[in-house]
């Protein structure tokens, strides 16, 4: 088992930056990858990036292509996800997740079933 904390929500302005984290416990030397995911109200919860905790691969979404960064950090054993120039439309419930069975070869986990371990979100409200 695996637990998720999420902290570093908040309400900010469009063009500031957030920077959130994730700290995992539990059985967290089996995890594999961690991802960050966003829900909107009314829509589906869509992903935004992800990271390999051992080769530290990463994958983004679109949107977050350019403005957002995956990262671990080292010192506070967290996987951080650094978001700068933030829009209205990023405004969401920002939920990290955990994987802890393994994939091919630099793959990097996408889609919300292929995480098993979930956070209780925090809220990212970016106004205009």
């Amino acid at each position: 088992q695996v637990q998720l904390v999420e902290s570093g929500g908040g309400s900010v302005q469009a063009g500031d930056s957030l920077r959130l984290s994730c700290a995992a416990s539990g059985r967290t030397s089996n995890i594999y990858a961690m991802g960050w995911f966003r829900q909107a109200p009314g829509k589906e919860r869509e992903f935004v990036a992800a990271i390999t905790l051992s080769g530290e691969n990463t994958a983004y979404t679109d949107h977050a292509k350019g403005r957002f960064t995956i990262f671990r950090d080292y010192t506070k054993n967290t996987v951080d996800l650094q978001m700068d120039t933030l829009k209205p439309e990023d405004t969401a419930v920002y939920f990290c997740a955990a994987r802890s069975m393994g994939g091919p070869y630099l793959w990097v986990p996408r889609s919300p079933s292929d995480f098993r371990s979930w956070g209780q979100g925090t809220q990212v409200t970016v106004s205009s």
